[in-house]
């Protein structure tokens, strides 16, 4: 049985503050809805929370959509464990990340708009006059944000974990909580749409600000400051592991660890724009320049996460001891462990809940993204063409609730190593559609057929490479994400290696089929689509005639 006795005062905090989100949550439905909206019953107006989110709202959103309960659990976890390349990449590459928002997003927001398009999967159909390449863009989004939603679940389980709500003998008594907290999300989530993580995202963003500041300020006081804290992090993590006979981790990278850590920082920049969720809070907001100004802005973000990943640093000082419900150490327990052992109760309470709150705004936009996806991309362009937008919208709330459901399942009947796994090879198959989406933003020059050849044979060298990586202790496949880039000596982040591929076998395609003058596919977009803002006429009128009656352009033909 679990040893630990539950921290009522923090479990009381905890569970006050979902009660408040959950209010929140359902009390959005009516929230910005215009007099002429008689309910949520479009894509636009469920899936997109009308298109008319603002600078400050598109802000917390997208904050609340890219830092998850899991960055907040797994970035310090992996700087406890394993030092600054696998965990403090994630830092620069937030920083990367938001030129790209800049740049390329404010383009897809445009061309979106003029079009109706809801995913990013619509844009490459419209582009390109290719279903298929739609559908693979669209199976691609939707498989590799099962597993992100599913990880959101891991760091409600720590705060649990923590907390004293569960039992290594009692799989209900450990699983319950999970199980309520997530029919809540479902509800509210069926109910008001893209509304209500918008508006919970607030009260998520505020509380982490928070718990993050207060920390970053009083814990290295308390252990002696960051010197102290520093030297402890290098002999821990300089100690030889006897498993495997190297140091447990890398404090500061040397010049063999350059290639992986500059290849996952730009690699995972790549990427998370590609999944539907960055997307949909993308198209969520009402003007292009709301793009570009939280492109300036969202590094305030990085500076908290640069904070928070040095909380594992400051756990191997405080000698924090991450002991999961069987007894094994479990890194993903580090920080709520922390906030537990070293801060009244009351403050704990606070700090878990924003955790808890950080992983249920994330997972409702994934859901609602992944639902999108399949509404538009299969549904539509496969199953029923002539759907109609009330019909899009029903179909969507459905199976939102149904990833929800396989998420839940998932980490229930599995191990975490699963789901962590699962997200691995999530981000390698993800940036597999960078070179249809983004390229599509700039140029019509890559062929259809070459795009999707490219696309498959970067997914299955990401999945064998992914496989092919063994852990040294466990001897478990999909042991990490970095591995030899083919025929050199230099460690990569397998997803870019994977790009390169794919990248090289568009081109050649692309060269070899238009000089056998295979036919493209019609592009419904215009040059002029690609720089259009809220004023724009055509958008004006889309968002005027199309937005509760019509599923957004036409579907687009093979």
């Amino acid at each position: 049985m679990n040893g630990r006795e539950i921290n009522w005062t923090a479990l009381v905090i905890v569970v006050l503050l979902f009660v408040v989100v959950a209010v929140m949550g359902f009390l959005a439905a009516k929230w910005r809805r215009g007099p002429d909206v008689e309910g949520l019953h479009s894509l636009d107006e469920w899936g997109l929370g009308g298109r008319g989110f603002g600078t400050w709202i598109t802000w917390f959103l997208l904050g609340g959509d890219l830092y998850t309960a899991y960055t907040f659990v797994a970035v310090p976890a992996a700087m406890w464990a394993t030092g600054a390349v696998s965990g403090f990449f994630a830092v620069p590459y937030t920083i990367v990340l938001y030129p790209i928002i800049f740049i390329i997003m404010s383009r897809l927001w445009s061309v979106s708009h003029r079009h109706g398009y809801v995913t990013s999967a619509d844009f490459v159909g419209g582009r390109y006059g290719s279903r298929w390449l739609s559908l693979a863009v669209a199976v691609t989004g939707i498989v590799a944000t099962m597993p992100y939603i599913a990880l959101q679940l891991v760091g409600i389980k720590a705060v649990l974990t923590v907390l004293g709500l569960g039992s290594s003998g009692n799989v209900l008594l450990t699983d319950l909580p999970l199980i309520l907290a997530f029919v809540v999300l479902a509800a509210y989530t069926y109910t008001s749409g893209l509304r209500a993580p918008a508006m919970i995202a607030v009260v998520k963003d505020l509380l982490i600000y928070l718990a993050v500041i207060v920390a970053v300020i009083y814990l290295p006081i308390k252990f002696g400051g960051w010197d102290t804290i520093f030297n402890s992090a290098q002999a821990k993590l300089g100690t030889v592991s006897q498993a495997t006979g190297k140091p447990a981790g890398v404090f500061i990278p040397a010049a063999a660890n350059y290639s992986a850590y500059w290849s996952l920082a730009l690699g995972s920049a790549m990427a998370l724009f590609m999944y539907p969720h960055s997307v949909t809070a993308v198209l969520a907001s009402k003007a292009r320049n709301t793009i570009r100004r939280n492109a300036a802005i969202l590094p305030l973000y990085s500076l908290m996460l640069g904070f928070l990943a040095l909380l594992g640093f400051v756990a191997i000082q405080a000698g924090t001891k991450p002991i999961d419900l069987d007894g094994s150490v479990n890194p993903q327990l580090v920080v709520p462990q922390l906030f537990l052992d070293h801060f009244p109760a009351w403050f704990a309470g606070i700090a878990l809940a924003a955790i808890a709150i950080g992983a249920l705004v994330p997972a409702a936009i994934m859901s609602i993204a992944a639902a999108n996806m399949f509404t538009r991309n299969i549904y539509r362009d496969f199953i029923r063409p002539d759907v109609d937008a009330r019909t899009e919208a029903k179909v969507s709330k459905i199976v939102s609730l149904v990833v929800k459901v396989g998420a839940l399942v998932f980490v229930i009947a599995m191990d975490q190593s699963a789901a962590i796994n699962m997200q691995l090879l999530g981000g390698i198959w993800i940036l597999q559609t960078f070179p249809a989406v983004v390229a599509g933003l700039y140029t019509r020059w890559f062929d259809r057929w070459a795009l999707l050849a490219g696309w498959a044979v970067g997914i299955v060298f990401g999945t064998v490479s992914a496989y092919n990586v063994v852990n040294p202790v466990t001897k478990a496949h999909f042991g990490g994400s970095v591995a030899a880039f083919p025929g050199t000596d230099f460690s990569v982040y397998i997803a870019v290696s994977a790009f390169a591929l794919n990248l090289v076998v568009a081109v050649v395609l692309t060269v070899v089929l238009r000089a056998l003058k295979v036919r493209t596919g019609e592009d419904l977009t215009r040059p002029t689509d690609y720089a259009a803002d809220e004023t724009d006429p055509k958008v004006v009128q889309i968002e005027q005639t199309q937005h509760y009656t019509q599923p957004g352009g036409p579907s687009p033909v093979a």
